[in-house]
């Protein structure tokens, strides 16, 4: 069984379209490779998208539990650095994870021997909330670290999208205007430009393979 260490924090993020030069550029740039791995992600919600509705993603990656949760803006965040990034809460224990879910979902099924059960890392508790999986796919991710704290991700998807991300974790309570400043740095470094956020592996995949879901996103202004 894999364990997941508790972590809350804050993952701030920069898409960019990557493509064959970008590689070439991070080698010029003296960009170190800090790892390849490859990994699978399955999303869960209820029929009626009551956690993506939300901006709530509910997310299984190497056998652990992660919830993204959005986090709220500070005065002064209004920078083109912070509108090109997005800011989720991140929370990666089951017990917590359980706690968000339940203060949007109401249990389907009141049993106290189902909520005993689901408390030892089986996934009983999707069931009893109507939790199903909505979107799974591969992804191939070479990463790389350039601006110190930024790390630079280079993602492959099974369904054939190409994604850049610049990411830094800030701990709760941490500066997050510095990191939103950093990864501009290193978003000029990059030669990045545009004015427009990228679309992230999820959003393309909606569009394609669930176009419903996604205009419903799309109609409050979560993609």
């Amino acid at each position: 069984m894999t364990l997941c260490p508790f972590q809350m924090s804050l993952e701030v993020e920069r898409k960019f379209i990557c493509d064959a030069d970008t590689l070439k550029t991070l080698e010029e740039l003296g960009a170190v490779c800090v790892g390849q791995q490859q990994f699978q992600d399955q999303y869960f919600d209820n029929p009626q998208f009551d956690l993506t509705l939300r901006d709530m993603w509910l997310r299984k990656r190497k056998g652990c539990w992660e919830l993204k949760c959005p986090a709220e803006e500070t005065n002064g965040e209004q920078s083109r650095a912070a509108a090109m990034c997005t800011r989720y809460k991140e929370i990666t224990t089951l017990h917590e994870i359980q706690l968000r879910v339940a203060e949007v979902i109401k249990d389907v099924c009141e049993d106290r021997d189902a909520e005993k059960a689901s408390s030892h890392q089986d996934d009983s508790w999707l069931s009893r909330r109507n939790l199903a999986c909505f979107a799974e796919f591969t992804t191939a991710r070479q990463s790389f670290k350039l601006e110190e704290g930024v790390q630079i991700d280079l993602d492959q998807a099974d369904f054939g999208y190409h994604v850049g991300e610049l990411e830094v974790v800030v701990p709760e309570g941490g500066d997050v205007q510095a990191t939103l400043e950093k990864i501009e740095r290193t978003a000029q470094k990059l030669g990045l430009t545009g004015d427009r956020r990228v679309e992230g592996k999820m959003s393309v995949f909606l569009k394609r393979y669930h176009p419903e879901h996604y205009a419903k996103l799309l109609n409050v202004h979560i993609l």
